[in-house]
């Protein structure tokens, strides 16, 4: 046979995987990712699959010469969606559903009426059941009605379900979770480290109801102290290969939306049996540390414990003490402050970067309307549990980085953060340069500790939250892999997480591996590297729903504005108009090039962020202070739309203009920037020493 006719066989042979994308006009195109291409699929060739589906596709034709892949979906590997929201449609005995979709979709047979009433034309989330190949259609089962009139409601679980989060949980794992309890037995007891008479206590937001860890501290001698970092231990409860195991693994994350939580576990496990609440005997896996008052780690250890939590305290409680210098548990409180004010200089002398951008949280009513909105700001009650989680995080990594099975590391998901890309982190050197920021560009590390200056100098002013985001574009995305290259944001050289299990599904693959290393019983997993893609990937998708639903609470917020004006900042640049960001609210919009000027033809310049106008030379730059208008929101876009007030200013430096002075120190701060030196040489960021 001919090498073109044998390679011609072999392309129509062959498999490949990917996710199907079904466009508007029903064609279908497999995106492998891998470069070489997507692959067609024609709606007869979809197999039982929906838009967003893991497949696997037949090459049927092209793959060679040029031409176009056609395919056939010969089997879906897993699906987005296993929730929809839609329309009921028929009578007794005999429903439908279909689909609130922008794409081609099959109505599907419900599978058997509801315990509640229905009607025709109802809206109701189904559950899929199944598609197998003796259905002509897919089978669902209706969960619940959706009360139309509550449209923030609907828009949550909107936002929810079409990334890919159900709603509730199986039976299945309802019935698991029901049937356990957390009395302690001589077998527990046996198998843990008993710190119940320990004192111990709990920090957390003030309406937090799943406490996932606590710390405890006495002192030893000499001026040492015993500090553990308690975590809930989850996978006592949730054992590999149950339903609940299942189905945490699918969410891999709970999402957190400004009215609700969407957990990754039933709240009998993330509320009840693990979270850590006061005077209560709990299950912990923990990191215990002998350390100095001065905050030098001298020994650590880990393995599972028990604890009995003392109190639990807020955010808002521990910072008053540490200012106050008193209240309840003050002693103990100041002392693991001053820790980890400790550890927190050391990371960032090391060459930690203090990115710290803003989070913004609304105050809701009774029906969940914005009526307010709060700056989230990170004070030292934040730091404190933020570096005993860093320690206990890191720590972990590190022992269980140094575990080889035969002459390979064992398998592990490290948490990772890559080395800023250059070609993005130059023009922001450019552009923060324009604002009195400079860089030094020497070394790696020089570059860390300039990011530093320059976030500590723009505190307060109203450009801090655009360079702080533009900051963190230049960094790679933070991933779970098995595969170790460091947290370069962080300067660690070994980073997991291991602190959050109720919400996080990575901490509970480390708590699994990290038992087997401390029993000595290595059972290396050949698909995590799959899993740590998976929860990466789940990650990403709770960060879309989390920023959609901050996007509909700030264009439901300022609708209620429509024709006011207000001062912003340009947040970003695109060859159609700008987005500019209230100073006072924390909310974006877009201002259309199309109502910048009548008379001046704008275009975009990259490198400097900006719009400017051929005629006039009038420029629009990110960071810029301008003066908007409301004129329109769109919920169901989730889009606000401003208007710049012409002949108002655009100032450059908004500073002094639009915010109160700086205190003397924090400008005397600004001033210290570090010199400017020549470009960064080629591949110089992969230089960085190790810490």
């Amino acid at each position: 046979m001919h090498k073109k006719d044998q390679h011609k066989k072999k392309s129509f042979n062959e498999e490949v995987a990917g996710t199907l994308d079904i466009t508007r006009s029903g064609l279908g195109f497999v995106i492998t990712g891998k470069g070489d291409g997507d692959i067609l699929v024609r709606p007869n060739d979809f197999n039982r699959a929906f838009h967003g589906d893991k497949v696997r596709v037949r090459i049927t034709r092209g793959g060679f010469g040029g031409g176009k892949r056609e395919g056939k979906v010969v089997a879906v590997v897993q699906r987005k969606l296993s929730q929809y929201m839609g329309t009921l449609k028929g009578h007794a005995g005999r429903w439908f559903f279909m689909p609130d979709s922008d794409r081609p979709m099959p109505n599907f047979v419900v599978e058997e009426e509801p315990d509640f009433e229905v009607k025709d034309d109802m809206k109701v989330i189904a559950a899929f059941v199944r598609w197998d190949h003796d259905d002509r259609r897919p089978i669902a089962r209706i969960i619940e009605e959706v009360a139309m009139h509550d449209l923030n409601d609907v828009a949550m679980k909107d936002i929810l379900m079409e990334n890919g989060f159900p709603l509730q949980f199986s039976e299945d794992a309802m019935e698991e979770a029901a049937r356990m309890n957390d009395h302690i037995t001589a077998a527990d007891l046996a198998k843990r480290k008993d710190f119940r008479d320990v004192f111990t206590v709990t920090i957390d937001p003030v309406d937090a109801r799943d406490f996932d860890d606590a710390l405890s501290i006495r002192p030893i001698s000499n001026g040492l102290y015993e500090v553990g970092v308690h975590i809930a231990d989850v996978s006592h409860f949730v054992t590999e290969g149950s339903k609940l195991d299942e189905e945490a693994y699918q969410r891999a994350t709970s999402v957190y939306l400004p009215d609700r939580v969407n957990p990754m576990l039933p709240e009998r496990i993330s509320n009840e049996l693990c979270s850590l609440r006061p005077h209560e005997d709990k299950f912990t896996f923990s990191a215990v540390f002998i350390i100095t008052e001065k905050g030098v780690v001298k020994d650590h250890w880990l393995g599972r414990t028990l604890i009995h939590s003392n109190h639990r305290f807020t955010y808002e409680e521990v910072q008053d003490i540490i200012e106050t210098k008193e209240g309840l548990h003050s002693e103990e409180i100041l002392i693991l402050n001053t820790m980890a004010r400790k550890l927190r200089k050391d990371r960032f002398d090391k060459g930690a970067i203090n990115f710290s951008s803003q989070e913004v949280r609304f105050k809701l009513d009774e029906t969940g309307a914005p009526i307010g909105i709060v700056v989230k700001e990170s004070k030292e009650s934040h730091q404190l549990i933020e570096e005993f989680m860093l320690l206990a995080n890191r720590t972990v990594a590190e022992v269980v980085g140094k575990i080889k099975v035969g002459d390979k590391a064992l398998p592990f998901p490290y948490r990772v953060h890559d080395q800023p890309d250059e070609e993005k982190l130059m023009p922001f050197i450019a552009f923060a340069r324009k604002f009195g920021y400079t860089f030094d560009t020497k070394d790696a590390d020089a570059i860390a500790n300039s990011f530093n200056e320059m976030l500590k100098a723009a505190q307060g002013t109203p450009q801090q939250h655009v360079l702080e985001q533009l900051g963190i574009r230049t960094m790679a995305k933070a991933i779970y892999t098995k595969e170790n290259i460091g947290h370069y944001g962080l300067g660690f050289e070994y980073y997991c997480h291991f602190t959050s299990p109720i919400r996080r599904y990575p901490d509970v693959l480390v708590h699994r591996i990290l038992q087997q290393v401390l029993d000595h019983q290595l059972q290396p997993d050949k698909k995590l590297e799959e899993k740590c893609k998976h929860c990466s990937e789940r990650e990403r998708a709770a960060m879309d729903c989390e920023r959609n639903a901050n996007k509909y609470k700030q264009v439901e917020y300022l609708g209620q504005y429509i024709g006011e004006e207000f001062d912003a900042v340009i947040s970003g640049v695109s060859t159609f108009g700008f987005w500019a960001e209230t100073v006072a609210h924390k909310c974006e919009g877009l201002v259309s090039i199309k109502d910048l000027s009548d008379h001046d033809d704008f275009r975009l310049i990259e490198s400097d962020y900006s719009l400017v106008g051929l005629r006039t030379g009038r420029k629009f730059r990110m960071g810029d202070g301008v003066r908007i208008k409301v004129i329109a929101a769109n919920l169901e876009k989730r889009q606000l739309d401003f208007e710049w007030v012409k002949g108002s200013a655009v100032i450059s430096n908004p500073d002094a203009v639009m915010m109160p002075p700086m205190p003397a120190k924090k400008a005397a701060a600004k001033k210290k920037a570090v010199s400017a030196k020549a470009p960064i040489p080629k591949d110089l960021l992969k230089k960085r020493r190790k810490k």
